[in-house]
């Protein structure tokens, strides 16, 4: 592949993509060099930002790949619950209490439910199925801000990959015998059935509403339809791998043809 176009990134994601300059991220933008100040001011787009300067350029009116919208919610399940519900995309029962509002979750939702950290969780990690007051109770005591939802008896669920405005990979996450997440990093098993259309068809949408350009969005069945667990910005590339889809070689490829 004969590559026309050099961009510069700053976070890792792209550091084996060949028609990629990975130059790190600095906290001082004076510490890039001048060469490379004057790479990123002539960009026609930055990509993996971070966070702190994906707000930065688009202030500046800079594209970003992800977008700022996109970044806004990284790794925030609130902001995305908030999202969902003002956007009408069908999501599971939740609600988030704060401070002496916790005493009001065993009356607000039926055991079991499913509590999580509210932000900075990724991997299954910071996720429980509360089944007791004593587990509540315990759950609280870690977390200042209570983030919780009812729980949907499944045994798997689909994470659907949207990078730009179509669909890069979709599978089946499936639970390991007596795990009610799926996720991989707990020992969820990677499914390459074939995804309902209507399942990719709400993805899609999602991220096309939200703003978002680089998601990984896991969605289940519920009462004959779909509705939307949650989205990884940071989603993992095991999926990729077990489909034989060479996930640095496809980014190229977008790179290439302006797709991303």
């Amino acid at each position: 592949m004969e590559f026309t176009r050099r961009v510069v990134a700053f976070e890792g994601r792209l550091r084996a993509c060949r028609n990629v300059l990975t130059l790190g991220v600095h906290t001082n933008f004076d510490d890039y060099t001048p060469e490379e100040r004057e790479l990123i001011r002539q960009a026609d787009t930055v990509y993996y930002p971070t966070t702190f300067y994906a707000e930065l350029f688009s202030a500046a009116g800079k594209r970003t790949f992800p977008s700022h919208r996109t970044y806004t919610c990284v790794q925030d399940k609130i902001k995305q619950t908030a999202l969902f519900r003002l956007l009408g995309i069908p999501h599971p029962r939740t609600r988030v209490f704060y401070g002496r509002r916790k005493a009001d979750i065993a009356r607000a939702f039926e055991f079991p439910f499913v509590a999580k950290a509210a932000r900075g969780s990724a991997r299954g990690r910071g996720v429980f199925l509360i089944r007791t007051s004593a587990e509540l109770e315990a759950y609280c005591g870690r977390h200042p801000v209570a983030y919780v939802q009812e729980y949907l008896p499944l045994d798997r669920d689909v994470r659907v990959v949207v990078i730009g405005r179509a669909v890069a990979h979709a599978y089946w996450r499936v639970a390991p015998p007596g795990e009610f997440r799926t996720n991989v990093a707990v020992g969820g098993r990677v499914c390459l059935d074939p995804v309902p259309a209507e399942a990719l068809e709400l993805a899609v949408r999602t991220a096309r509403l939200c703003g978002w350009d680089d998601v990984g969005i896991d969605l289940c069945r519920r009462d004959g339809g779909w509705v939307v667990l949650e989205a990884n910005m940071k989603y993992g590339r095991e999926g990729f791998r077990q489909a034989g889809i060479d996930y640095t070689r496809l980014m190229e490829r977008l790179i290439e043809t302006h797709d991303i």
